[in-house]
């Protein structure tokens, strides 16, 4: 008998678990880890609570569910332990060297750091990652929180003429993660890029563009909405007015169906998501305040993405829009 305690995420979720009860003493559990890794297959989400606030448990935690993968970018900074290939550092300071503040968003006139849309993983690579495992190192007193949804139940909840026409079309996918540059289902106004960002635009000059299909099938048979305007180019073969509409309206009704949970951190607390189903998003926070995360990735593919033209990372493909950092 398993000594961890499963209940629901909630009663509004259909998806998504809590567990408690996980630590040193039964993470090695060989009967533990094949019931968590059911769980995560099944539900999609699980939200580990009371766990050891550490980089070593993270990554232990994290090999549950399959090996390690190293980031694909050599530009998104790594943490500074390095006790294992792919655990990367998101840390938002609240001011730059030349003290202004750097990559705000506007949503309901409010000035936001640290905000990310909906989107899921890895969507500039032609492999998708298994899954993600974040913690807060430092978290915002006030919101800072990080949003999931399912895309088996997004699709559900899709308008079905526009789940009609995008089933069966990919999405093209760039490694431009400049929030100034997205193009679709915005819903906010931006004020310049993040410093870092424009070491990644150089190293996305390099990646091929990417393609990922919007809707997928599950072994399950579940059908999954997976798509979002973060990095998207527009709808492969149909790079023309109405595809480009026709890719808004999608970006827009996922901003309006998404039934999302909002996790409020806590030290102790570790996230996993399956990064084929699900989206994630952060709302952002006040910008004096400092937020750090550590994410590792966990290895795997769907198969079902690849790279346009049978490219490979690591010639010069394209030039990108020039940089938007604030003077």
């Amino acid at each position: 008998m398993s000594d961890i305690r499963i209940r629901d995420l909630g009663e509004d979720y259909s998806w998504g678990s809590r567990v408690e009860g996980l630590g040193w003493h039964n993470i090695h559990d060989r009967g533990v880890r094949a019931e968590l890794a059911k769980l995560f297959e099944d539900r999609g989400f699980l939200v580990f609570e009371g766990m050891e606030p550490s980089a070593k448990m993270q990554v232990a935690l994290s090999e549950v569910f399959g090996p390690l993968k190293e980031h694909p970018t050599a530009a998104t900074k790594r943490a500074d332990d390095n006790i294992a290939p792919g655990v990367i550092d998101i840390h938002t300071q609240p001011r730059g060297d030349d003290g202004h503040y750097h990559g705000l968003v506007e949503i309901d006139g409010v000035k936001l750091a640290s905000f990310s849309p909906w989107h899921f993983d890895h969507s500039y690579n032609d492999e998708l990652n298994r899954a993600g495992v974040l913690r807060a190192v430092i978290q915002a007193p006030e919101r800072g929180r990080t949003g999931f949804a399912d895309g088996v139940e997004l699709y559900k909840a899709f308008d079905p003429e526009l789940r009609r026409r995008i089933e069966g079309l990919n999405v093209i996918y760039t490694l431009d993660v400049r929030l100034t540059q997205m193009r679709f289902g915005r819903t906010f106004k931006t004020f310049g890029d993040l410093a870092w960002q424009m070491g990644n635009v150089e190293e996305a000059k390099t990646f091929p563009r990417a393609m990922h299909p919007a809707v997928w099938t599950r072994a399950t048979g579940e059908k999954v909405l997976h798509a979002g305007g973060w990095m998207a180019v527009g709808i492969e073969g149909h790079e023309d007015p109405e595809g480009e509409a026709l890719f808004e309206a999608v970006c827009q009704e996922v901003n309006a169906k998404t039934h999302a949970y909002w996790h409020v951190w806590k030290p102790t607390d570790m996230l996993i998501w399956d990064n084929w189903r699900m989206l994630h998003a952060v709302e952002g926070c006040d910008p004096k305040y400092e937020r750090r995360m550590q994410r590792t990735t966990i290895k795997g593919d769907y198969g079902l993405g690849y790279f346009e033209d049978g490219k490979r990372p690591g010639e010069v493909y394209r030039e990108l829009a020039p940089g938007n950092l604030p003077a």
